[in-house]
């Protein structure tokens, strides 16, 4: 067991990025070996069935992986901030959508929300972004939000660059890594 990840309260964040979803359930049950997983769901992820994933069965293999029911509402996120319940939050995937909300200071969803609450507290976001906009509309968000004090992002890959030559998508196997940095205050590299 890495000794780093230990007991650690973690808010593991979903948004619609569903392609990325088998790599992200997977993280989230490696990171339940280590602590506690609290599980977060974007409103598009808690109603939205896909290919990908059902909602039913997405909501039945998080809650038996974390042991508890998914958040998928602002007032459930809001909790998260006044106690201090958390150590670190992933958001994983997170959309472009999400990265242009969090850059921009919106807060309309239970996962912005909770990423907001724990940015007031001081302590760090894990960003693993999924994004076809990622080198194009959203590049600036990307900057922006690189340069905000305790966000961090998982290093990132064009996952298809012939056929969508602005994509994005986080490096799921750096995840563990780039946590054990955050929790440091530093950002693994190369981001890119």
């Amino acid at each position: 067991m890495n000794e780093k990840l230990k007991n650690l309260k973690i808010g593991f964040c979903l948004t619609g990025s569903y392609c990325t979803f088998n790599e992200a359930i997977e993280a989230m049950r490696e990171l339940a070996e280590y602590g506690e997983v609290y599980p977060i769901f974007s409103y598009n992820v808690a109603i939205t069935d896909t290919r990908f994933y059902a909602v039913k069965e997405l909501y039945f293999d998080t809650e038996l992986i974390t042991k508890r029911k998914p958040v998928d509402s602002i007032v459930g996120a809001e909790q998260f901030g006044p106690v201090k319940k958390l150590d670190i939050v992933i958001i994983a995937p997170c959309t472009g959508n999400t990265l242009a909300k969090l850059a921009n200071a919106i807060t309309d969803t239970p996962v912005l929300m909770t990423a907001k609450a724990h940015l007031r507290n001081n302590r760090p976001v894990v960003i693993a972004a999924s994004t076809n906009d990622a080198l194009s509309s959203n590049a600036k968000n990307i900057g922006l939000l690189l340069n905000t004090k305790n966000i961090f992002f998982v290093p990132m890959k064009q996952d298809n660059p012939i056929e969508k030559q602005r994509s994005l998508v986080a490096d799921f196997s750096k995840l563990r890594e780039t946590i054990e940095l955050a929790m440091e205050g530093k950002q693994l590299q190369p981001i890119f």
